[in-house]
C-alpha cells in the first residue's frame, strides 16, 4: 500500500510537470488570444444594443431580454471595467470610447455612502481607467470613493458594514473582502494610513469571524454595532446558513490573495492557501473545476448543457481562476504548480462551448450559466456582467505570467 502511494504521488507530480510544459502554456495562450478577441467582438455588440443611461447587468431567464441596471446598482463599474480590460489587449479605441461614456454614468457614485460595494463599482471601473490613462480626474473619484466607502467602518466591529437594510443591526458579508483594494490602493497613493487600517482590520476581523474549522466561510456575520460582538452567523444567497456557497469562497480566496499582495502579510497568504485548498479538495468540486453554486446544495436538475444536474456558477469560476493563477506566484513548489494548474484548467474549461457564448448570442455577454441568488430565484443559469470581468481579468493575467 504505502509503495502504490509512493507511485501515485510521483504520477501526480509527473502530471504537473507535464502540464507546465511549454507546449501546454503555447496551446493556452493561443486560446486565451482567441477568447479576448472573441470578447471584444462581443462588447462592440453589446455597445449598439444598450440604452444609453444604463449598464448591462444580466439576461433574464424566462423572456431572455436583456437586464440592465442604473449607476448605484452594485455591478455598475463591471462593464466599464471589462471595456477598459479590452482595450488594454486590443488598443481599440472604440473600446475605450465606450468605457469612458460609461464611467460618466457611474462617476456620481463616488459620493454614495449607502453601500459597501464601491470597491466593486469604482475600482473596477475607475481603477482601470487611471491604471490605463494616468488621467488625475480618474485618481480624484478613486479618492472620494475610498473616503465614502471608509464611513461605513466601525472601529467596534472591526469591519466596514455591508447593507442597511434586511433584519441585520450590522451585517457583513464575505463579499465586501473584494472591496478593500480600493482602500488599500488609497492608501499606497496618498500615504494615509487610515485607509489601510480599515483594510486590514476589516480583513483580520472577517477571518476570525467569517471562516469554520475547514475554512469554507459563512456568507453573512451579523454584529452587535455597540459591542462589536457576533450575534449570528447565516446565508442570504447560498444553500443553507452550515454551507458552502461557491462564489462565497471565490470572494475570500481572492480577497485575501490581494490581500497579501498589499500588505506582504503572510497571515492572508496561509489564509488564502486554506480557502484554495477547501475549493479544490471539495468533493463535489466537477471535474472541468467550475463550481457547483453550493457546494453543498441539494441536487436539482437545472444546466441542461451539463452532465452535472446541480446548477454551475461560472463566475465563482472566474473569480476563482483569476485568484489562483495570482496565488500561485506568492507560494513556491507543488503548491505553486497545483494552483495555476487548477486556475488554468478553470479558464480552459471556461473558453470551451460549454461555457463561452456563441457570437451575437447570450444578450452579447461573454460566459454563460452563472448563479447569482438561487434562493430568490434571481439570475439563475445565466450571464452574469461580473462573471464577465473576472473570465477576462484572468485571461489577460494568463498571458501576462505564463510567458
Amino acid at each position: 500500500m504505502k509503495k502504490l502511494s509512493f507511485t501515485l504521488l510521483v504520477l501526480l507530480f509527473v502530471m504537473q510537470v507535464i502540464a507546465q510544459t511549454p507546449a501546454r502554456k503555447k496551446q493556452m495562450i493561443t486560446l486565451a488570444d482567441k477568447t479576448l478577441n472573441f470578447a471584444a467582438g462581443q462588447y462592440k455588440l453589446m455597445m449598439q444594443h444598450l440604452p444609453d443611461t444604463v449598464l448591462p447587468r444580466s439576461t433574464n431567464n424566462m423572456t431572455g431580454k436583456l437586464v440592465t441596471a442604473k449607476s448605484d446598482w452594485w455591478t455598475a463599474g463591471f462593464y466599464p471595467g471589462t471595456l477598459w480590460y479590452l482595450y488594454e489587449y486590443t488598443k481599440d479605441n472604440t473600446l475605450k470610447k465606450e468605457a469612458i461614456k460609461r464611467d460618466s454614468l457611474v462617476e456620481k457614485e463616488k459620493n454614495n455612502k449607502h453601500t459597501h460595494d464601491l470597491g466593486f463599482m469604482m475600482y473596477c471601473s475607475f481603477g482601470n481607467a487611471y491604471r490605463l490613462t494616468n488621467n488625475p480626474a480618474y485618481k480624484e473619484v478613486l479618492l472620494t470613493s475610498a473616503r465614502s466607502l471608509s464611513t461605513r467602518f466601525n472601529p467596534k466591529v472591526g469591519c466596514i458594514k455591508s447593507w442597511d437594510h434586511g433584519a441585520w443591526e450590522y451585517p457583513v458579508i464575505i463579499d465586501n473582502m473584494m472591496n478593500l483594494e480600493l482602500l488599500t490602493w488609497a492608501s499606497r497613493v496618498t500615504h494615509d494610513t487610515s485607509f489601510a487600517h480599515i483594510a486590514r482590520t476589516h480583513a483580520n476581523t472577517t477571518m476570525l469571524h467569517h471562516f469554520r474549522e475547514n475554512y469554507s466561510s459563512y456568507h453573512v456575520v451579523a454584529y452587535d454595532s455597540t459591542t462589536g460582538a457576533v450575534i449570528k452567523r447565516q446565508t442570504h444567497q447560498g444553500a443553507a446558513d452550515s454551507s458552502a456557497w461557491s462564489r462565497g469562497q471565490a470572494w475570500g480566496l481572492y480577497g485575501y490573495t490581494m490581500m497579501y499582495r498589499e500588505t506582504k502579510d503572510k497571515r492572508y497568504l496561509d489564509q488564502a492557501q486554506h480557502i484554495a485548498d477547501f475549493i479544490l479538495n471539495n468533493p463535489r468540486m466537477p471535474k472541468d473545476l467550475i463550481p457547483i453554486w453550493d457546494y453543498d446544495a441539494p441536487k436539482v436538475t437545472m444546466n441542461v448543457d451539463s452532465p452535472d444536474p446541480t446548477p454551475r456558477d461560472a463566475s465563482a469560476g472566474a473569480v476563482a481562476a483569476s485568484a489562483l493563477l495570482e496565488l500561485s506566484r506568492y507560494v513556491k513548489g507543488t503548491a505553486s504548480t497545483r494552483y495555476w494548474n487548477a486556475g488554468e484548467k478553470m479558464l480552459e474549461s471556461l473558453c470551451s462551448p460549454d461555457y463561452l457564448a456563441k457570437p451575437g448570442e447570450n444578450n452579447d455577454f461573454i460566459l454563460k450559466h452563472s448563479v447569482g441568488s438561487l434562493p430568490h430565484k434571481s439570475e439563475v443559469d445565466v450571464p452574469l456582467t461580473y462573471a464577465d470581468y473576472y473570465f477576462v481579468e484572468a485571461l489577460l493575467r494568463y498571458k501576462q505570467w505564463a510567458k
